[in-house]
């Protein structure tokens, strides 16, 4: 088969991956809105913004964790990551007198410092990501509980809340905004850059990979980098939408980041994957928890749905597989 030919294939794959999990977030946003329960509520325009704020940290977490899993690994990490740079934002706004801008270059400093660490180990040795960012995991949580000494962090600075909460034009949130930017500044990564194409040609082969001459190790050093950068970019948005910083924050959210890749269309195997599809991925999960809210839907009846979605997700993406190999 001709390069031509493969890449023809490759584009209308992927194109159709995307329509399934359009589909799937159509679905899912016409039932909310037609359903007694949730009719009423859920497409006021209060409850939509309230969603958009909601999925912020989780698109973000995304855009990192799609490199991950494109380029064949996972992080475990992010939620950890999130509870060490929000506490450490808001402790050095609080506890030490510090500037904002300073404050915040330190709690995305400490998450870059995270990932170049799940980076290097990763790159440099043959542990699996997995182990190695759940170590990171643990580590990231003391930390966050060591450095509070587990306690809430409340931080009282109106520039800091207006990051968090702010409004543009008096009713749009402001984070649609960081969507906006932090998902463009991600797609131009993936698919506008060698580094990009490097991610996807180690993920799919990563033995030909270093056979042309990719650099894998500073690839993944690289990826992970990222992937704490965005880490600690959502737990300092999340620090300044709640006005603390919190030991326990972002407990959970790397299963629901992951599940919103998946759920887009990225193979947990590695070398195939769309960006826009993650986001997608990440809005299914975001309405489906407010439509669960909106019903009255127990708290462990969520984690039952959300996991169910997931193993789907997953089922789908093997019988894609099977398919494209048969």
């Amino acid at each position: 088969m001709d390069d031509k030919r493969k890449k023809a294939i490759m584009k209308n794959s992927n194109l159709k991956d995307l329509l399934g999990v359009i589909v799937a977030f159509l679905a899912v946003f016409l039932l909310l809105s037609v359903l007694p329960q949730t009719s009423s509520k859920f497409l006021t325009t209060t409850n939509l913004f309230n969603v958009a704020r909601q999925i912020t940290v989780n698109i973000i977490l995304a855009c990192g964790l799609t490199m991950a899993i494109i380029v064949g690994g996972i992080d475990l990490s992010v939620g950890s990551i999130i509870a060490v740079a929000g506490c450490l934002t808001s402790g050095l706004l609080t506890n030490n007198g510090m500037s904002v801008g300073i404050s915040i270059l330190a709690g995305l400093l400490s998450g870059v410092l995270l990932g170049a660490f799940n980076g290097t180990v990763i790159a440099g040795t043959t542990i699996p990501p997995f182990i190695t960012t759940l170590g990171t995991m643990y580590i990231g949580r003391g930390i966050a509980r060591l450095y509070t000494d587990c306690k809430t962090i409340l931080v009282d600075d109106k520039i800091f809340a207006y990051i968090g909460k702010g409004q543009i034009f008096g009713f749009i949130p402001i984070q649609i905004i960081y969507i906006v930017i932090i998902c463009l500044f991600a797609w131009l990564i993936l698919n506008r850059t060698q580094f990009g194409r490097h991610i996807y040609a180690i993920g799919d082969n990563e033995q030909a990979a270093v056979y042309t001459g990719i650099n894998v190790k500073k690839t993944k050093f690289l990826v992970y980098t990222l992937t704490g950068f965005f880490a600690a970019t959502a737990g300092i948005l999340t620090a300044a939408r709640t006005g603390s910083g919190l030991f326990s924050a972002g407990e959970g959210y790397e299963m629901d980041a992951i599940a919103a890749v998946v759920l887009g269309g990225t193979s947990m195997t590695g070398g195939v994957g769309r960006l826009s599809g993650s986001i997608i991925g990440a809005m299914i999960i975001g309405i489906l928890s407010n439509g669960m809210n909106l019903m009255g839907f127990n708290s462990s009846w969520q984690y039952v749905v959300k996991g169910v979605v997931l193993l789907l997700a997953v089922l789908l993406d093997y019988f894609r597989k099977r398919e494209a190999n048969v």
